[in-house]
């Protein structure tokens, strides 16, 4: 776990996705998750959206969990379509406390089970499965071998975080968004969206709240080569709710609680939630994407 260096960071963003078509679209109708929220740790300071071919329709609305949503129509036809997001944030490293202080999971699964108050309400909605999470025999077992009786939360967080980045292979193309938890957990391979999947689904087994989490990470180049332009991504992890703490973030693809490297742009029950680009096209034939994010620390 990286600790905080206890002042704001501020971050320049800029994410930008194309589309190359085989044939003229006719029509594209696209939502975009693509304007950072802010949150407790991060302040937006600055958000733009630039569309090429330029929108008839692009009106900015809330969705069901507080994200920003941008939805766009372009009715020209074109064989290209430019998004390219830019912003500046300011992120905080959050303070949970000592882990070992906080409450036995059993008991912030009855808080939640028991949910008294507006917060716990909210939380609740995130403890049930959902089309990208389910839970099965599978999913129990792997929770049951960390979550074990009377130990602190977020011992526990800290554990099934490390416990997925030991165990599962980091490895692109063999999985894909309707890839199911169990096959995952089977495979012990995936990218980022797989490993927030199944430690959110580990903990909704058990009755805890969990929530998935889209955003962008800042990468560090090997020592002593230069960083290569276009070469950060999208990220995702997890959210977890502790009672008297909050939602604590914790990311098992890099095996850290989130500090102040991590750029939060939405949330929700998983990736169907939040995809950044979402949409349909009519005409087009087949297509290529090619995405190029920079997350770049600014000074001052």
């Amino acid at each position: 776990m990286r600790p905080g260096r206890g002042r704001p960071v501020r971050y320049s963003v800029s994410h930008r996705s194309s589309f190359r078509y085989t044939s003229p679209v006719a029509l594209s109708h696209q939502h975009l998750h693509l304007r950072p929220r802010s949150t407790p740790h991060q302040t937006v300071l600055t958000s733009d959206l630039k569309i090429r071919p330029l929108p008839v329709v692009m009106q900015e609305r809330t969705d069901f969990f507080g994200n920003g949503v941008t939805d766009l129509t372009v009715q020209e036809p074109h064989d290209r379509l430019d998004v390219r997001a830019s912003s500046q944030v300011e992120v905080t490293a959050p303070h949970p406390g000592d882990p070992a202080a906080s409450p036995p999971w059993e008991e912030v699964a009855r808080t939640i089970g028991d949910a008294v108050d507006a917060e716990t309400r909210d939380a609740l909605q995130f403890t049930f499965q959902s089309p990208h999470v389910r839970i099965g025999d599978s999913v129990e077992a792997l929770a049951r071998a960390v979550l074990t009786p009377g130990r602190p939360f977020l011992l526990c967080l800290a554990e099934l975080t490390h416990k997925i980045f030991a165990d599962f292979t980091y490895k692109g193309g063999v999985t894909d968004i309707y890839t199911p938890v169990s096959e995952v957990i089977e495979r012990r391979q995936g990218v980022c969206q797989d490993f927030a999947h199944v430690a959110i689904a580990c903990l909704r087994s058990l009755g805890l709240a969990a929530r998935y989490v889209s955003g962008y990470l800042l990468t560090h180049p090997p020592e002593g080569k230069p960083r290569r332009i276009g070469a950060d991504a999208s990220h995702a992890w997890l959210s977890a709710w502790c009672p008297g703490v909050g939602w604590i973030d914790a990311d098992p693809t890099n095996d850290l609680l989130v500090a102040d490297e991590h750029i939060t742009l939405a949330w929700g029950r998983d990736y169907g939630d939040v995809s950044p680009i979402n949409g349909f096209v009519v005409g087009g034939g087949s297509h290529r994407v090619a995405v190029a994010v920079d997350v770049l620390p600014l000074e001052g």
